[in-house]
């Protein structure tokens, strides 16, 4: 089949927040949002928004989950994921887990291809933010990486992250088999 693709050096910053954000900011204008809540998300689409959030940015690890891990993760009490719609479209999705009563990862954020550029990346942000804080943790904790959008980092400190450490990893590319296998359960 396909050869397998080179792994890839990852630079990660861990960061966190201890209060919530202060800015504000209006919805887009002429741009028809929504963000519910998805309780009971099926693996397919979320599986879906997975890939098409995170493909640019070599996200890999859910999708290599089998189903049963992958229902086990996503219907965790602790764990919560809110899709974005734009113009009646799925366009992003933040997922969040709550590690205790005083700290909650913001553990998945990111805009499908066809929402980056309309000016909702830091608006999403911010509701995603505001999501967490009403739950009144302590911190809010966030990763990132070198592989994810170039403006990620300094989008969560403009929101009041800061960076607490940093480390390297590396992360294999899905190969065409593993792409052909996740296509079959979609």
């Amino acid at each position: 089949m396909g050869k397998t693709p080179a792994s890839l050096k990852a630079h990660i910053t861990r960061l966190e927040m201890t209060a919530p954000p202060k800015a504000s900011m209006p919805v887009p204008v002429n741009i028809q949002t929504a963000i519910m809540r998805a309780p009971g998300i099926p693996l397919p689409f979320y599986r879906y928004l997975y890939r098409q959030v995170g493909a640019r940015w070599q996200w890999v690890d859910r999708l290599r989950m089998s189903d049963a891990q992958l229902a086990e993760t996503l219907n965790d009490k602790r764990n919560n994921i809110s899709v974005l719609y734009v113009n009646g479209a799925p366009a992003g999705f933040y997922e969040y887990f709550c590690e205790d009563e005083d700290t909650i990862e913001l553990s998945h954020f990111g805009l499908i291809e066809h929402a980056l550029g309309l000016g909702i990346g830091k608006w999403f942000l911010l509701q995603a933010l505001y999501a967490i804080w009403a739950l009144d943790p302590k911190r809010v904790t966030t990763t990132t990486n070198n592989l994810d959008h170039p403006r990620a980092l300094q989008l969560y400190q403009m929101y009041g992250f800061s960076p607490v450490s940093t480390g390297t990893g590396i992360v294999r590319p899905l190969s065409d088999k593993e792409l052909l296998e996740i296509a079959r359960k979609s």
